[in-house]
């Protein structure tokens, strides 16, 4: 038994109606602009489809979880794609693949796509949500961290073994506030150490991120950034900084018995002892000494009951310029693991973590260009929470990429023209309506 009639209609359907709030986030940057006018040696000098609308049209891709070149085919005839973006022509596959290659090749790109993301979130007021110190005084974390991009069976150019033991890319982030809008993206091979170069990319994420606030900088990085060039760039800026030591060859007895002299001690259960300070050091190659937070534990006894022959000793430490108790600049550090939630957001919602073109500095466009998108759908996210207007009653602190994309982006609505205006119409049954409404309105004005 047939249980539904399919017939062909003339209507103008779209199943991806958050692009218009795209649009409008993008048409309060210079993003189309800075690109159109970028001048590329390659490109003669009035192409039949300006830069502009190249990039433009590949963030469409990117916003809805598509970062292969082939997806642009379908768009090519849909009006409400050229509309909602704003752009004249939609290019082919093969086009956009070749552009965004001449592109990759000539210098500036970086510099449009980081300072027009970061005046956009700066121009929406976008919550950038400091954390609270016991004296009530607001830093913005700047979280700095790499994370792999797997691209194994590929034979893309910059691909090779990463630390995590796969074939790929380690690609650069920088972080910044509680909600993790992307500040600073370098892409890398994959067996490039995770230090190299570290101290110039830290220079330029301390630039962006106080292009986006005022507030002061907590700048956040895990031992294989103990490097004496990362503590140099935080003091000349004046970034307030929790680095994690590398402990390298210091061993945990002398670190046990620095802390039985000087630190403070916690009797958490029978057989373990936790201690607790702090002590001044001049790390070789600066001359001012700089505060070191320990944590080191002894037990004696397992948590089973088991007394050990050997005490098992284990200790952290960090470098530090805040003034605070060795317990709360180790809460502040392990605040830093959150970026783990970011890279996934990056990697699995927006699909980027398998790079579409085997060039190096094509992918390196393509990965700046996610990093925009993921902040576009952040800013999304954010401001859908400013009411409860959403469908989804469950209380959070930041909207997922992916949710984004699944109910606000992926949104499905009729394209109807009438007396020279273009309606948008959605059904009776659509819960996201009255959040995209509010959305569209906010960002319009």
């Amino acid at each position: 038994m047939v249980k539904f009639i399919l017939e062909d209609s003339d209507d103008t359907l779209t199943t991806h109606s958050g692009l218009g709030l795209i649009g409008l986030l993008l048409s309060k940057t210079k993003f189309h602009k800075r690109f159109s006018t970028l001048k590329v040696p390659e490109i003669k000098s009035s192409p039949a489809i300006i830069n502009g609308d190249v990039t433009t049209s590949y963030i469409g891709l990117l916003c809805q979880g598509k970062n292969d070149f082939d997806y642009i085919e379908q768009f090519r005839d849909d009006p409400f794609f050229y509309r909602a973006l704003d752009i004249q022509l939609v290019p082919s596959s093969a086009t956009l693949r070749q552009r965004l290659d001449q592109i990759a090749k000539v210098g500036g790109w970086k510099s449009i796509v980081l300072e027009e993301s970061a005046k956009l979130i700066r121009l929406f007021d976008s919550p950038v949500t400091p954390t609270i110190t016991s004296d009530k005084k607001s830093y913005v974390p700047l979280d700095i961290d790499v994370s792999p991009f797997d691209n194994s069976n590929t034979k893309k150019e910059g691909v090779s073994r990463t630390y995590k033991g796969c074939d790929g890319y380690s690609p650069n982030f920088s972080y910044l506030g509680q909600e993790g809008y992307v500040v600073n993206v370098e892409l890398r091979e994959g067996s490039t150490h995770v230090q190299k170069d570290t101290e110039k990319f830290l220079e330029k994420s301390i630039k962006y991120a106080r292009m986006i606030t005022d507030i002061s900088l907590l700048v956040r990085m895990d031992a294989g950034n103990d490097s004496v060039e990362n503590l140099k760039v935080c003091v000349s800026e004046k970034a307030n900084f929790v680095i994690k030591r590398n402990p390298r060859r210091e061993k945990p007895e002398n670190w046990l018995m620095v802390a039985e002299q000087f630190g403070k001690c916690v009797q958490e259960r029978e057989g373990k002892r936790v201690f607790y300070g702090a002590v001044n050091a001049t790390p070789k190659g600066m001359k001012n000494s700089i505060r070191q937070v320990y944590r080191v534990i002894e037990r004696t006894i397992d948590k089973t009951g088991q007394i050990l022959l050997v005490p098992d000793i284990e200790f952290e430490s960090y470098w530090t310029n805040l003034p605070y108790e060795t317990e709360e600049i180790i809460n502040l550090y392990h605040e830093h693991g959150t970026c783990e939630q970011f890279h996934s957001e990056l990697k699995t919602d927006l699909d980027l973590e398998r790079f579409p073109s085997g060039k190096f500095a094509t992918n390196e466009l393509i990965l700046h260009l996610g990093c925009l998108t993921y902040n576009l759908l952040r800013i999304i996210g954010q401001e859908s929470l400013k009411s409860e207007d959403a469908p989804l009653k469950r209380r959070v602190f930041r909207r997922r990429v992916k949710t984004v994309i699944q109910n606000l982006i992926t949104l499905a609505s009729k394209v109807v023209r009438h007396s020279r205006k273009v309606y948008l119409k959605f059904g009776n049954h659509s819960p996201w309506f009255p959040t995209f409404k509010r959305l569209y309105l906010s960002f319009s004005t």
